[in-house]
């Protein structure tokens, strides 16, 4: 059917000539409009239509408004987002994304506000959120798009942290073996404390409010309902442990692959990128069409572009590179912790003061310290000592994904290169493949140049250790055309050794190689790879740990009584489905018995083994893989998997033959709202395989294996035949709960199953939806 929407009074003056927008049958927008500052209007009015509350809700938590809107709940996390917002000159931010950056964001927000003003004229009728909570959207200004940065995906202040309490309660050599079990390091190296530094010295309260400044929105009864004086109460609203696990879980799998390698005879690229899960999707994808521009793909909707896709010539991806762009700096104070000392000197602590609006009080006024590293995140006063952290996100040009917008233009390699120079934030694996069948990765983001530190640990702000800038983007590894005929990452260590033997390092924690290493073996086979191959690899629950860990066992226990754990493992194909009970057993003893039992063998109590979890599972293989077997270690094998039995049993019930993996590990999208709401916003739970070391990554909560991350969206882009590229997005494209689009795509993405990414008018015009045309107010 088509739908005509025209411009009220307010902003019919806003566009320069009329802009189509085109849903197809999936929700996805096909936004044509005949130039630039049209195109992003229509973008931004777009993803108000889709996503209004979401983005509102972004942009009030990272620019620190919640409590404005919220109450005094929502003060100490407004107060810490404000800490990291970027404050330099807006001339330099722009400059940094390239040309047309500031007339697109510009535009963008007019979009969004365009649509907010309809909602408060009552032309347009807002999301149910809104009248939930009682309150309004928010008008845009450009800056709000690229001064937010704490959405963007870091590391690695959490682990410094963690490290250093390890240390102090196991000291350097017992607690760098400790260390290595919650994050295996490479290159491998053994940190130490710098001179004249203490880890004891470090607690959570240092990182507290980062932990804050990160954490997502929460809306508890109890904390929307706080008074002023209990608003200090809101400090941790995120479980150490689940921000924990983000840090590390949260990566991706992408590959481009050359047409020489495929079925199709053209390049293939493919990516999924894993998130937290959350409802709505994370992701939001977009076709964007003018005169000499015509991009399709996902991004971030509160973000202009696309930062995966391709634009009928490249196709580009993306993958989180482990670059180690946070430094956790200690200094000495004086005079009640106005100065800190500095090569010799004390300097001044830098303040500035701001009000928060607070929803039925007075504005608040709260204070924001700096040193000349970063904000302070504590002030121990009787120590006389402060906690600062150095990060990119305050540095110009650091804003998450900007970069694509030069990044999604660029259509051959020279153009690639060059767009990928500006990249900040998040520090990626880029990969490209274009119709002249080249295919390239190039890792890019700023990644801070340390000569006499590894950043493994807090250290001194005393002048002693500096970054010495960033490294140079050209002087950077890169990959183009390879003999092997595929490049491919998924978030492990991938630095040629080569490269890596004369630059300073990226930095030292990766995820878990199984991923990695299941891409590479796939597509390293001799056979052709078809675009259904690139389905089945995004969607396979094969778990290399699985391999190596059962591998070791029987060297390592010899020859054992017989055991209801070993005969059920015995049989098993190492594939984690959702229905399998080898799989359920096998996740639960790696995760609650045989991790732990390897971390007490290393001389772990209770409270080390509470900062170690969750284990990586890779370092829990390669542990037994170096193990020399023993009857002390026979013993303690033997009894997790009795203890593990026994959980399962416990669990999922006396017969083994009925446990499944998906009855335990399952994903239950839930709207953040659902507590308040009469209606039903959120989904049933799912039960789904995989685990942090499948393609298919599912990754868990500990303690109640509930899935928590995973594919927000999954791409297999045909580079040359684009009507033949496929996508998925969960759970559908829209915000709306009472949206057709707001679980539409749900089940399909559980089965693995996948919708057409049209690219061509043909296509779009055969699976049209409804059409909305922006109209000029004498058009």
């Amino acid at each position: 059917m088509s739908k005509n929407i025209t411009f009220d009074r307010h902003t019919s003056n806003k566009l320069k000539n009329e802009v189509t927008i085109d849903i197809d049958k999936w929700g996805v927008p096909h936004i044509k409009a005949q130039n630039l500052h049209d195109l992003f209007f229509a973008q931004g009015w777009n993803a108000a239509r889709d996503r209004l509350w979401q983005i509102d809700v972004a942009r009030k938590r990272g620019l620190g408004l919640l409590s404005r809107d919220f109450g005094p709940g929502y003060l100490e996390q407004d107060r810490a987002a404000r800490l990291f917002l970027f404050r330099g000159a807006m001339s330099a931010e722009w400059q940094a994304y390239g040309p047309n950056s500031e007339e697109i964001c510009s535009a963008f927000a007019e979009g969004i506000n365009s649509y907010v003003e309809s909602c408060h004229d009552g032309l347009i009728a807002l999301p149910p959120e809104f009248g939930l909570l009682g309150h309004m959207p928010d008008y845009w200004k450009p800056e709000d798009v690229v001064r937010v940065r704490t959405h963007s995906l870091t590391r690695n202040a959490i682990s410094e942290l963690l490290r250093c309490k390890v240390l102090a309660l196991a000291g350097v050599e017992r607690g760098a073996r400790l260390n290595s079990l919650r994050q295996e390091l490479s290159p491998a190296t053994v940190p130490r404390p710098a001179d004249g530094f203490d880890p004891a010295i470090m607690t959570d309260r240092v990182l507290q409010d980062f932990r804050l400044a990160v954490s997502p929105v929460s809306f508890l009864r109890e904390r929307l309902a706080a008074s002023l004086q209990e608003a200090g109460r809101w400090t941790r609203v995120t479980p150490s442990d689940e921000i924990m696990q983000t840090v590390f879980q949260e990566g991706s799998n992408n590959w481009a692959i050359s047409a020489t390698k495929t079925t199709t005879g053209r390049p293939i690229l493919a990516l999924d990128p894993h998130r937290k899960h959350v409802l709505p999707s994370i992701r939001y994808l977009v076709h964007l069409s003018m005169p000499g521009l015509d991009v399709i793909g996902a991004g971030e909707p509160m973000i202009p572009g696309i930062s995966m896709g391709h634009n009928g010539t490249a196709a580009f991806g993306l993958t989180i590179f482990g670059a180690d762009q946070e430094d956790i700096y200690v200094y000495d104070t004086t005079s009640g912790g106005k100065e800190y000392f500095y090569s010799g000197n004390w300097e001044k602590v830098k303040t500035i003061t701001e009000k928060i609006p607070v929803r039925g009080h007075t504005d608040q006024e709260v204070q924001l310290q700096y040193t000349r590293h970063g904000p302070i995140l504590h002030q121990d006063a009787e120590k006389d000592r402060a906690f600062a952290l150095r990060t990119v996100w305050m540095d110009p040009g650091m804003a998450p994904y900007m970069a694509s917008l030069a990044v999604m233009r660029s259509k051959t390699f020279s153009e690639y290169i060059s767009s990928l120079a500006h990249w900040g934030c998040p520090s990626v694996n880029h990969i490209y493949a274009d119709t002249s069948n080249v295919i390239a990765w190039k890792p890019s983001g700023a990644a801070p140049v340390r000569r006499n530190w590894d950043g493994l640990l807090p250290v001194p702000g005393d002048g002693r250790f500096e970054w010495e800038g960033y490294l140079s983007p050209e002087n950077g590894p890169f990959e183009m055309n390879p003999a092997k005929g595929f490049v491919a990452t998924a978030n492990a260590m991938n630095v040629p050794e080569e490269w890596s033997r004369s630059h300073p390092a990226f930095g030292y924690e990766w995820s878990d190689s199984s991923r990695h290493d299941t891409l590479h073996t796939t597509l390293s086979r001799p056979e052709n790879i078809s675009l259904r191959d690139c389905m089945s690899l995004q969607c396979s629950v094969y778990s290399p740990i699985a391999v190596r860990v059962l591998a070791r066992l029987e060297n390592l226990l010899g020859a054992v009584p017989d055991m209801p754990a070993l005969h059920l493992l015995s049989t098993w194909d190492r594939h984690l489905d959702a229905s399998s009970p080898a799989a359920a057993f096998f996740e639960i003893w790696l995760c609650k018995h045989l991790g732990p039992t390897i971390a007490r063998l290393e001389g772990a109590d209770d409270e080390v083994l509470a900062l170690l979890v969750p284990l990586q599972p890779s370092a829990v293989a390669s542990w037994l893989e170096k193990a020399q077997p023993s009857e002390r270690l026979k013993h303690s094998i033997t009894e997790s998997l009795t203890s593990a039995w026994t959980e399962c049993i416990g669990r999922l019930g006396g017969d083994s033959a009925s446990w499944a993996w998906g009855s335990i590990h399952r994903l239950d999208l839930r709207h953040p709202l659902q507590a308040l709401a009469s209606e039903q916003w959120s989904l049933g739970a799912i039960a789904l395989g995989g685990s942090s070391s499948t393609l298919n990554l599912s990754s868990y909560r500990n303690e109640q294996f509930s899935v928590s991350e995973g594919p927000s969206v999954r791409m297999i882009i045909d580079v040359g035949s684009w009507d033949d590229s496929l996508f998925i997005n969960n759970p559908g494209q829209s915000g709306v709960p009472i949206s057709n689009h707001y679980q539409d795509l749900s089940l399909d993405w559980r089965r693995g199953e996948y919708k057409p990414l049209l690219y061509s008018e043909e296509s779009i015009r055969r699976e049209l939806e409804h059409r909305v045309v922006l109209s000029r107010g004498d058009s």
